[in-house]
C-alpha cells in the first residue's frame, strides 16, 4: 500500500479548503456592492424626500470613497499584521450597522454619515481579498480565484440593481437600505463560521508559493516582514506607481457609471426608472462574465499550459484597459440600445484587465507587504472613486449632457494604459530593501 507524502497531503487539503473560501469572498463582494449601488438606485427618491441635487448626489456618492480611500493604507497595514480573519470579524459587523444607518437617516447630513461609516467598514474588502487568495492558491492559478471575486462585484450590480430598484419602487427607499443591512448581517455570521487562515499544510507548496504568501499569521511572518513593508520603501518604487495610477484610471470609469449609469438612462436617454434599472444589469453582466472567462480562466490556462505569464497577463492588462475607452461612445449614443453596446464593451474590457491587476500586489510586493501594497494601488483608485461622482455632477448640472463627462474618463484611461506600459512594466518582485541598489 503506498503512502501519502507530506506534500501530496497538504495539496489535497488546500485543495478542499481554498475554493469555498474563495466563494465565501465572493458572496463577501456581492453584498458589498449592493450596499454601494443602494444610493445609486435611490437617487429619485433621495431627491423627493431631501431636495438632492445633481451636484449633491455627486457629493454624497463620493462619502463613501472618502473613508474608504482614507483607510486604504492603514488597512493594508492591519492585514499585514493581524491577518484576513481577525480584520474581517470586525469589518464585516460594521457594514450591517452601516446600511441600518443610512435606513434610519432623517437628513441628508445622517446619510452622509452612514456613508462614510460604510467606507470604513468596507475599506479592506479587496486588499484582504487578493491576500488571502495570495495565501491560499499558487502563483498558476491565482487569477482564476481572484477573478471570482471580482465578477461578483459586476454580478452584484447585474442583479442588484433591479432588485433594489423593484424593492424601492414597492417599499421606499429605507427599506431598500434595511434590506442590504439584514444581508450583511447574514454574511457577517457566514464570515465568523467559516473563514479561516490556511495552517501550513493547507498552504501551496513553498516552491510555488511567494515568500510574502507564506503566511499571515503571526507565528508565520518572517522576522524582517515589518521592516520589509515599510512605507518608505514602497512609495520609492516606480511599479507601485504604474499599478496604482493604472487602477486609479480603472475606477474612474468603473465608479462613474456605478453611480450614474442609472440616471444616464433616465436623464439623457429618457428611459423612466423602472426600464432603467433592468438596461443597467445588461453591461455588468457582460462584465461579470468577461471578468471571470477572461480576466481569469483564459489568463491562468494559457499560464498553465506554458505561455509566459509575464506577457499573458501584461497583454490581457493593456488590451482590456483600451476596450474601456470604448466609454467616449457612450456620450455621444442616440438611443438605449447604442448606448448599452459601448458601455458594454468598456465594462467588459475593463473587467477583464480587473483580475490581473489584483494579482499584482501579490506578485511584485516585498516580502510581508502584500497588503500594504495592495492599500496603496487601492488608494489611489478610491481617489478616482472620489473625484468621478462629483466631477459628473458638475459637468452634468452644467452642460445638461454625459458627453463631456464621458470624455474626460477616456482621457484618464489613456493616462491608466501608458501608467501600466511604462512604469508597472514587468510583472516581477520588487527586490527586498536590503537587495535593493
Amino acid at each position: 500500500m503506498m503512502s501519502t507524502s507530506p506534500t501530496s497531503a497538504g495539496e489535497s487539503t488546500s485543495q478542499q479548503g481554498r475554493w469555498p473560501i474563495v466563494f465565501l469572498l465572493a458572496f463577501g463582494v456581492i453584498v458589498n456592492f449592493f450596499d454601494r449601488i443602494n444610493l445609486a438606485v435611490s437617487q429619485e427618491a433621495l431627491h423627493a424626500s431631501f431636495g438632492l441635487t445633481l451636484i449633491s448626489f455627486g457629493y454624497l456618492s463620493s462619502a463613501f470613497s472618502w473613508s474608504y480611500a482614507a483607510m486604504q493604507v492603514p488597512a493594508g497595514l492591519l492585514l499585514d499584521r493581524l491577518g484576513v480573519r481577525r480584520v474581517g470579524r470586525i469589518t464585516t459587523f460594521l457594514w450591517s450597522v452601516a446600511s441600518f444607518c443610512a435606513a434610519l437617516s432623517t437628513g441628508l447630513v445622517g446619510l452622509f454619515a452612514a456613508r462614510l461609516l460604510l467606507g470604513v467598514a468596507e475599506s479592506p474588502t479587496f486588499p484582504a481579498n487578493a491576500k488571502a487568495i495570495g495565501l491560499w492558491f499558487q502563483e498558476r492559478e491565482r487569477s482564476l480565484a481572484i477573478a471570482v471575486t471580482d465578477a461578483a462585484a459586476k454580478l452584484s450590480s447585474a442583479i442588484g440593481v433591479p432588485l433594489i430598484g423593484i424593492l424601492l419602487l414597492h417599499f421606499g427607499w429605507r427599506w431598500s437600505f434595511a434590506a442590504t443591512g439584514f444581508i450583511s448581517l447574514i454574511y457577517f455570521v457566514l464570515f465568523c463560521r467559516v473563514y479561516r487562515d490556511p495552517v501550513e499544510g493547507q498552504r501551496p507548496p513553498a516552491e510555488q508559493l511567494p515568500s510574502h504568501a507564506q503566511g499571515n499569521e503571526r507565528q508565520y511572518i518572517p522576522a524582517n516582514a515589518a521592516q520589509n513593508s515599510r512605507l518608505g520603501y514602497l512609495l520609492r518604487q516606480r511599479k507601485v506607481y504604474g499599478l496604482a495610477i493604472g487602477w486609479g484610471a480603472y475606477n474612474y470609469s468603473f465608479f462613474l457609471l456605478l453611480t450614474w449609469l442609472p440616471k444616464y438612462l433616465s436623464y439623457s436617454l429618457h428611459v423612466d426608472l423602472l426600464h432603467s434599472v433592468f438596461y443597467t444589469s445588461v453591461p455588468w453582466l457582460f462584465a461579470a462574465i468577461t471578468d471571470f472567462v477572461v480576466g481569469g480562466w483564459l489568463v491562468d490556462y494559457l499560464i498553465q499550459r506554458g505561455w509566459n505569464a509575464t506577457r499573458v497577463r501584461q497583454t490581457v492588462l493593456l488590451i482590456g484597459t483600451s476596450l474601456g475607452l470604448a466609454i467616449w461612445g457612450a456620450g455621444h449614443a442616440q438611443s438605449p440600445a447604442a448606448a448599452l453596446i459601448w458601455i458594454s464593451i468598456a465594462l467588459g474590457g475593463l473587467a477583464a484587465a480587473a483580475p490581473v491587476a489584483w494579482t499584482v500586489p501579490s506578485l511584485i510586493a516585498p516580502q510581508g507587504a502584500v497588503g500594504t501594497v495592495g492599500g496603496l494601488a487601492n488608494f489611489c483608485g478610491q481617489l478616482s472613486a472620489i473625484s468621478a461622482p462629483i466631477v459628473t455632477g458638475y459637468i452634468v448640472s452644467a452642460t445638461h449632457s454625459f458627453a463631456a463627462a464621458f470624455a474626460i474618463a477616456t482621457l484618464v484611461l489613456l493616462l491608466g494604459i501608458v501608467s501600466y506600459a511604462l512604469l508597472l512594466g514587468r510583472i516581477e518582485r520588487i527586490p527586498e530593501p536590503a537587495a535593493a541598489p
